[in-house]
């Protein structure tokens, strides 16, 4: 089928012979393309939209033919939610609880401690109706009903969410897992000591609780000292090893204490050189060996994580290791391994390996997911492979046969290893009867959701089988032979009655109805045509309306279409016509037109039309000024050249002035024949007409007179006004207050706002209003007080006011009406301990409202956000460098490189840098003159301190001038904010200057700023100050901050719940 506008052009292509008057039943016909051939199925690859008789790709593919029932519904089959006999169940991922799920299965898995928590005292689920859900209180409780159901729940996954709620855990954030295992097993320990039953009150140190000591032997004298301690679990170093073997004998060899370091020993009362060891005594029967796998990296300030490989045995002889008791078991087994796979300490994902105690078979614990390891073998390569996008690959070791070799394996859990005929009831650890009941509650639960589940699974089995015989036996009946009866339906709604995912609503096809009550020709493209049959079905089934048959096609809207089609093609001919027309000579009688329009009138012809046309057209059309003959015209002359002229709505409109009359802008009209202006007249009958003799508007004419009066009488005040006050105009010969002028004891003041407003009427009378009245008001405070000290004014507040002679404030009191009069007085007295000057102003200072005001822009300085500092990096002489590292966070604008220096302002003095007048010249930076260039950075950092952040201010020369700041070398912008810590600052910095943060010596104004914690706004940074880093040494690698980019804020660790008790009693 042709493409849809071949169509619509086709559908009218009548209209070129045939008058609006002379149209009949087989014009309508066409312009409603009811006679389109039907496509046939595989001839489309989509919907022909132009074509209401193609039925093909509106979503029926979908019905013919056999369908699947799984099709028919959405619903997951619920046993993929059951548990798998003879395997385990997992555990929910809540966003970033991973960590917590691996640590749960390890420690459920280790019968002992399940067992006796099973034991634990807990009358809240012994007296629990079952008749409401259960809810924990205490850690045991939450560990007692989760253990429950890991053992005996028919679903696949279990939510921990209730446990993780107790414990303060943020499931949005990963923590450290090995601080969590210990404060974990820290708060069960503290749990299960306030049991009752005495066999409970030490279940945590009889399973993971070991003994060693402290050795520390003098050099001198040969005395030993030790001091005996606890432990639950080995923190092992693996930087630097390759096997578990080599990491505990580290973590137990001897140490040297000499130098700062050295021992004082009791029986040498004095501090000696010794060594130090750790001495084993015994080992729990399970035994937690921590691969220090996240360190600290001084460098970054973060942790990361070492991506080295570690070679373990299944079986672990601690013997070798444990001094006396030789009686004890010292034989492990490898129980649990625990995963972290990434390579950033940040970021990554936890699982467990952990060793079935009953069958001896290996299991993986993936969160919800749990895999069976074939063979009753630990398998470790899948982890493994996750790493492999680190930057210095390493080639896995070979491990000899009953080893296992990781990179990400950061926790191992060995347990004792068991006599072979050792009590079988051991293992067989049953679920107490009041758990039970919970457990089958939940259970019980269970099925009812699968079972409902089932039921709308084939509840909507059943619907979209109904469905499929519904479609197929209409879809059938849908074409309308030709010569029977027919009717138009939506093509949206037959699309969604074949979209099963949505509900089918009643038919409406209000939307294409055209003003006259029937179908609108450009509709059609939006609908189907089918039979009487298929229609009186779907009416009946679904409903809607209105119906639109045969009856239906507009014969007005088709004749007003065809009027304005033959109008457009006119056009064209009579645009042509009257192009030449008008380049003609001008003969006999003439009519103005406006030049506006001549040159769009054809464009403001087709808005016409197509107003015309807008009554019975929908939002398809085209807009207003976008018809198909917007060609360009250049070839008809500039005078007839099409563009859209702005606000032109009428033609000649713009020849029109405001009072109705003809414009008095000869310059915007022009006389064309009376010939080219019937023409027109036929497109705009009701356009406004001059004839050649039509005088202009007087009123306009009387304006314009009065407009000129009036530039001239501006002019004239101008002039007079610069020649009596030609010094302010000129800025020449102004008085200063840094060196008060001779001859005069006062001087006044008003707002330099006044005078730049002044000026600008001076330069240009005709284009600006004239200023009539000195608003001094401004500079005073509610009570009528001045804002500014005489002190404040040399320091910088001088750019708010200009300062006048007093013949200058006689003239400017005589030209403009001065609100308040503000002056200030120098009084000169003579006292014994010399001649002293004193200043005042009139009116008075009010102190309270300047107090006010300084507050004010004291806290506007320390409360901002999004202003630019600047970090300006220095080394041991005090020059400049320049670091090729990328500039971040800068500022757009003033982040740019800039070679000018700040100009050191005249009388300012630099408390860190002084010399003699003599010797005060100006310093030039060279290779040849480090202390040279040493002071010049001193003296720009001085200078560059001490400027306000203002576009400019009146120095103290009376000379404005810019205030941007200078960058200099070495020197970045930073974006910051009064609330941000310094901590996240020198993280920037960091990204600016690649200096880690525990090598940034940071001040400002010579203090230092050390407090990571604190506030910019606390630590005095202001908007555009600059910020002194010295750095001890730079980072090379940038490899070794990965960790860091990946961190933002720091960690804020265990906060809140149970663990936040533990930590704080820690």
């Amino acid at each position: 089928m042709a493409p849809r506008i071949q169509l619509e052009k086709a559908a009218w292509r009548w209209v070129d012979t045939v008058k609006p008057e002379d149209i009949g039943r087989e014009h309508i016909e066409l312009a409603y393309r009811v006679k389109l051939p039907a496509c046939k199925r595989g001839a489309c690859r989509r919907n022909c939209k132009g074509n209401p008789n193609c039925l093909v790709g509106i979503g029926e593919q979908a019905w013919l033919g056999e369908i699947d029932e799984n099709a028919f519904h959405n619903i997951d089959d619920p046993n993929s939610e059951r548990r798998d006999k003879n395997t385990f169940v997992g555990l929910t991922n809540l966003g970033a609880t991973c960590y917590v799920n691996t640590f749960l299965q390890v420690w459920f898995h280790n019968l002992e401690l399940r067992g006796s928590l099973y034991e634990c005292h807990n009358s809240r689920a012994q007296e629990h109706n079952t008749e409401s859900d259960y809810e924990p209180q205490s850690i045991c409780e939450h560990l007692q009903y989760l253990f429950a159901l890991l053992q005996n729940s028919n679903r696949k996954y279990i939510d921990p969410s209730g446990l993780v709620k107790a414990l303060g855990l943020d499931t949005g954030q990963q923590q450290d897992a090995q601080e969590f295992s210990k404060l974990f097993l820290s708060l069960l320990e503290d749990t299960l000591s306030k049991q009752k039953n005495p066999n409970l009150q030490n279940v945590i140190q009889q399973q993971f609780c070991g003994q060693f000591s402290y050795v520390t032997m003098c050099n001198q004298c040969g005395r030993s000292s030790a001091l005996p301690s606890r432990f639950y679990e080995l923190e092992l170093n693996i930087q630097g090893h390759k096997n578990l073997t080599e990491c505990v004998t580290e973590f137990l060899k001897e140490e040297k204490l000499d130098g700062e370091n050295r021992y004082f020993c009791e029986s040498c009362q004095s501090k000696q050189s010794a060594t130090r060891r750790i001495r084993l005594h015994s080992l729990p029967p399970t035994l937690n060996l921590q691969l220090m796998r996240f360190v600290f990296d001084r460098q970054t300030g973060h942790k990361k994580k070492l991506n080295t490989f570690i070679s373990f045995p299944e079986q672990l002889d601690m013997g070798p290791f444990l001094e006396g008791k030789e009686d004890q078991k010292c034989v492990y087994e490898l129980n649990a391994v625990l995963i972290h796979r990434g390579i950033s300490a940040y970021s990554g994902h936890y699982i467990a390996h952990v060793k079935d105690a009953r069958t001896g078979d290996w299991y993986k614990f993936n969160d919800e997911e749990i895999e069976k390891m074939e063979g009753k073998k630990l398998q470790l390569g899948t982890e493994e492979d996750i790493a492999e996008t680190v930057k210095s690959q390493t080639r896995k070791p070979k491990c000899s046969k009953g080893y296992h070799c990781s990179r990400n394996a950061y926790m191992l859990v060995y347990k004792v290893q068991e006599e072979e005929n050792s009590d079988p009831s051991r293992t067989n650890i049953e679920v107490p009867a009041f758990l039970q009941r919970l457990v089958d509650r939940d259970n019980h639960k269970f099925e009812e959701w699968c079972s409902e589940m089932a039921d709308m699974r084939k509840q909507s089995v059943d619907k979209g089988k109904a469905k499929h015989e519904e479609v197929k036996e209409l879809y059938e009946l849908l074409p309308a032979r030709d010569g029977e009866e027919y009717e138009f339906i939506p093509l949206e709604w037959l699309k969604k009655w074949l979209d099963d995912s949505t509900a089918t609503k009643e038919i409406d096809s209000s939307l294409f109805l055209c003003s006259h009550g029937k179908l609108h020709p450009d509709k059609v493209g939006e609908s189907k045509r089918v039979s009487l049959q298929a229609a009186q079905l779907l009416y009946d089934r679904y409903g809607g309306g209105p119906r639109l048959d045969g009856s239906s096609l507009c014969r007005e809207c088709v004749g007003q279409r065809c009027r304005v089609l033959r109008l457009k093609n006119q056009l064209n001919e009579d645009y042509k016509e009257i192009s030449n027309l008008v380049k003609r000579m001008l003969s006999g009688e003439g009519y103005w037109v406006g030049k506006a329009s001549l040159r769009s009138w054809r464009q403001l012809a087709l808005e016409q039309l197509e107003e015309d046309e807008h009554e019975t057209k929908h939002s398809n059309g085209q807009t207003n000024g976008q018809g198909p003959h917007s060609a360009n015209s250049k070839e008809f002359g500039p005078e007839l050249s099409e563009g859209t002229e702005d606000e032109m709505k009428t033609f000649n409109e713009d020849i029109v002035c405001c009072h109705g009359g003809l414009s008095i802008l000869e310059t915007e009209r022009k006389l064309v024949s009376s010939e080219v202006w019937t023409k027109l007249r036929e497109y705009f009958p009701k356009a406004p007409e001059f004839t050649q003799n039509q005088e202009a508007c007087q009123q306009c004419l009387t304006l314009e007179q009065e407009e000129k009066d009036n530039e001239a009488v501006s002019k004239m005040m101008a002039l007079d006004q610069k020649n009596q006050l030609l010094n302010l105009f000129n800025e020449k010969n102004r008085p200063t207050l840094t060196k008060w002028p001779q001859g005069t004891d006062v001087l006044y003041i008003v707002p330099l706002f006044f005078v730049d407003e002044w000026r600008k009427f001076i330069r240009r009378p005709t284009k600006s209003s004239p200023v009539s009245n000195v608003g001094n008001t401004l500079l005073l405070c509610p009570h009528g007080g001045f804002m500014f000290t005489y002190d404040s004014l040399i320091s910088g507040d001088a750019q708010h006011i200009a300062l006048l002679w007093p013949n200058e404030w006689e003239v400017i009191s005589r030209l403009f009406i001065v609100d308040q009069q503000i002056s200030i007085h120098c009084l000169k007295q003579t006292t014994p301990n010399g001649p002293t000057t004193q200043y005042t102003t009139q009116p008075d200072l009010c102190w309270d409202c300047r107090e006010s005001f300084l507050f004010q822009q004291q806290r506007d300085l320390r409360e901002y956000t999004q202003a630019t500092i600047y970090i300006r990096k220095v080394i041991e002489d005090k020059r400049m460098i320049k670091e090729a590292a990328p500039e971040l966070n800068a500022s757009s604008s003033e982040a740019e490189e800039e070679k000018e220096e700040h100009p050191k302002v005249e009388g300012e003095r630099d408390p860190d840098f002084s010399q003699s007048q003599d010797s005060a010249k100006r310093l030039k930076l060279s290779d040849s003159s480090a202390a040279a260039a040493a002071a010049a950075a001193v003296v720009a950092a001085a200078a560059a301190a001490a400027v306000v952040p203002v576009t400019s201010m009146t120095k103290l020369g009376g000379i404005r001038r810019s205030t941007r700041h200078r960058k200099q070398r070495g020197e970045k912008a930073l974006i910051v904010s009064a609330n941000q810590t310094l901590k996240e600052l020198k993280i920037q910095i960091m990204h600016a200057f690649s200096v880690a943060p525990f090598d940034q010596n940071l001040s400002i104004d010579g203090k230092s700023l050390t407090d990571d914690s604190a506030t910019l706004g606390s630590l005095g940074v202001i908007p555009e100050c600059i910020i002194f880093l010295k750095a001890d040494e730079p980072i090379a690698d940038y490899a070794a901050m990965d960790d860091v980019y990946q961190v933002r804020m720091p960690e804020e660790g265990f906060k809140g719940g149970w663990l936040g008790c533990v930590f704080d009693s820690r």
